[in-house]
């Protein structure tokens, strides 16, 4: 007796078009934070589905999803494109870190336990041991040094009970990210921010939560300064 042919399951397709869609978001977010999609850039349909090797369907879905982020722009007679970088939002984005992780970061120390504390005595070590530019002539920036910056910021507040706080911190540590890169330049800066993580890790496993918060702020403040002069330097008005 032959056998049927199968049916398509639209189940089954439906669940593919969101994993791929998963995928070209994660991707293109990536681009975007990292700069490697320049502000104001068009996203185009046809082009983005050849570089990122994925349908329209999942691709305009993975857009909506950055679009609701704030990461593209989307217009109706003009379509997508990469969201304008606002500099004159640099200083309210610091001052919004600031506010949102001192909470955080109070509460995750509030529950401090070894398991934690273990973590990030590893991701200080880690970072002592990863220089942060590839190159020694000038500053070329090394993933993996970003990705260990990325999990010990992360890993601070690894004790907040609050996923939606943890989730907001996330995300203004994006914005805040894609400032930094789109603004980098290529000189070394004689800040030794090493001994910035060594002594918010120290206040943090210390419990003492108001030196932490302090030298938190300490810390982005410095950044943003660096990240502001290197924007003037490019012409932005910050």
């Amino acid at each position: 007796m032959a056998r049927k042919p199968a049916l398509p399951n639209p189940l089954s397709d439906e669940a593919s078009t969101t994993t791929r869609a998963s995928a070209v978001y994660e991707r293109l977010r990536d681009d975007i934070t990292h700069g490697l999609l320049e502000p104001g850039s068009k996203l185009r349909v046809e082009a983005m589905c050849t570089r990122y090797e994925v349908g329209a369907s999942p691709l305009r879905e993975a857009l909506s999803r950055l679009s609701a982020e704030g990461l593209v722009a989307r217009t109706d007679q003009r379509g997508f494109s990469v969201a304008a970088m606002q500099w004159d939002e640099l200083p309210v984005l610091t001052r919004s870190r600031l506010q949102v992780e001192g909470l955080a970061l109070r509460d995750s120390i509030e529950r401090r336990d070894a398991a934690w504390e273990d973590q990030l005595v590893l991701l200080v070590h880690r970072l002592s041991r990863t220089p942060r530019s590839l190159s020694t002539d000038h500053h070329v920036p090394n993933p993996a040094w970003e990705a260990l910056h990325r999990e010990f910021h992360r890993g601070l507040l690894a004790r907040c009970p609050s996923r939606w706080l943890r989730a907001f911190c996330d995300s203004l540590a994006d914005e805040a990210y894609r400032f930094r890169q789109v603004a980098a330049d290529k000189s070394f800066s004689s800040r030794n921010e090493h001994a910035e993580h060594v002594a918010i890790f120290e206040a943090a496993i210390e419990g003492r939560a108001d030196d932490a918060v302090r030298l938190l702020g300490e810390h982005y403040t410095r950044t943003t300064d660096v990240v502001a002069n290197q924007a003037r330097g490019r012409g932005h008005a910050v």
